[in-house]
């Protein structure tokens, strides 16, 4: 394997380690204002993220689409009722469904456990 290629791929992995890190607060407040059939998704992404066994390509894509979610300006602004999110929506279940093969049943658990705490039902 070329050693730029290693040096490159260490990189990434530890720069997505580093940035995997979520101001909670603020993404508790977006998930609470966009519901839990959006927060179901974005909590098993946060919960890959923060996964060690989670690949670090899979993170970077789950920090990206999570990113997303939470800037408050985008393709189509959150602050549009019902239809602010929806493209948030799609960001998110297009990554989850791309790296499915590594949300295991702890992730799922762990992010139901944090649904059920942040937005009762």
């Amino acid at each position: 394997m070329d050693d730029n290629f290693k040096s490159s791929q260490t990189t990434v992995e530890a720069e997505v380690v580093d940035s995997s890190v979520i101001d909670e607060n603020t993404f508790r407040k977006v998930l609470i204002k966009a519901g839990r059939s959006l927060a179901i998704p974005a909590l098993e992404a946060y919960e890959m993220i923060i996964d060690p066994s989670t690949p670090p390509q899979a993170r970077l894509t789950m920090l990206a689409a999570l990113t997303y979610l939470i800037m408050p300006l985008d393709l189509i602004p959150d602050l549009i009722p019902v239809a602010g999110f929806s493209d948030d929506l799609v960001a998110l279940t297009a990554v989850i469904s791309l790296w499915s093969n590594h949300i295991t049943p702890q992730i799922r658990d762990r992010a139901r456990r944090k649904l059920n705490k942040w937005i009762p039902l």
